[in-house]
């Protein structure tokens, strides 16, 4: 008996700040694994998400949303698009469909040129739009700046056109191997997702100001002889010490807020109880300094 022809495909997802790139990859693999907010620049690194169907199997990479570099931290992120881009099979280029098109989305769709990368146009939040019809002149837009193989109009919140836009990924799948296990979600070490978690749940808490200037380092993280509990340990870095009072809140409530739901969703991840020790540290201009971002895991 011949054994099945297995087909593989690195794609990178890519596009501007909030377009809608981190919550298009847990739609297509079907889990959470990156975190999402709806705050710019969410996405510091690479997330790699790992979807096998039968004989195929789909690797996406989810990049930071391509920004204007302002520290080392961006400068990371920024890198971390370019060479996201450099080694795929094909690329989604998530845009809204209302709006301009951003010079982030061009510079993106001339980096898509200069290595000859297929790409597919997934215009979102199609559910915003009162009357469908007004994405056309932005469509027409995008189809003079490029080729694309399909221009796919979707709804991640309303899962509407997902199924399309799979169909359409899937056929840019080359005869090949499959490079992991068939029941492997993400690369992502479980102390990374579980910092992710924690960072999540200060997104979404805290005022627009500081969100940026944070970052969780997971101390500890081992499960209990015996008992089917993870012991887990995170500092939040903050840079200023004003931040670390907002963070820790009136007789440490909006730290509490933060710990709960991280750990409501820490054990719904693990499959486990969680026992979850949140602190908060200041570290300045952590986002300039290479010893920290060394710290955080940003090599």
């Amino acid at each position: 008996m011949n054994e099945k022809t297995t087909k593989s495909a690195f794609v990178a997802i890519i596009g501007k700040p909030n377009a809608g790139k981190s919550s298009l990859l847990n739609l297509l693999i079907g889990e959470k694994i990156a975190i999402t907010s709806d705050k710019p620049q969410t996405t510091r690194t690479r997330i790699t998400g790992v979807l096998t169907d039968e004989e195929t199997q789909l690797v996406f990479i989810d990049t930071p949303g391509l920004h204007k570099a302002k520290n080392k931290l961006s400068e990371y992120m920024v890198k971390q698009v370019d060479e996201s881009i450099a080694d795929v099979d094909c690329a989604v280029l998530v845009t809204e469909a209302f709006g301009e098109i951003y010079t982030a989305e061009k510079e993106l769709i001339e980096a898509l040129k200069t290595m000859h990368i297929p790409a597919i146009l997934a215009m979102n939040k199609i559910d915003l739009l009162e009357d469908k019809s007004t994405m056309l002149p932005k469509l027409l837009e995008f189809q003079k700046l490029y080729d694309f193989e399909e221009i796919i109009p979707i709804s991640v919140q309303e899962n509407d056109g997902i199924d399309i836009l799979m169909k359409a990924i899937k056929a840019q799948a080359q005869e090949g191997p499959h490079f992991f296990p068939e029941d492997t979600l993400t690369d992502q070490p479980e102390k990374v997702i579980a910092a992710e978690i924690i960072r999540e749940k200060v997104l979404k808490n805290m005022r627009d100001e500081i969100p940026h200037g944070t970052a969780v380092i997971i101390e500890r993280m081992r499960e209990r002889d015996g008992r089917n509990i993870m012991d887990i340990d995170a500092t939040i870095l903050c840079e200023k010490s004003s931040h670390k009072g907002m963070i820790i809140g009136k007789q440490g409530s909006m730290l509490k807020k933060i710990g709960t739901e991280a750990r409501l969703e820490l054990e719904n991840f693990l499959d486990c109880k969680v026992s979850l020790k949140c602190w908060v540290k200041i570290r300045e201009d952590w986002r300039n300094s290479s010893s920290a971002m060394r710290d955080l895991g940003f090599n």
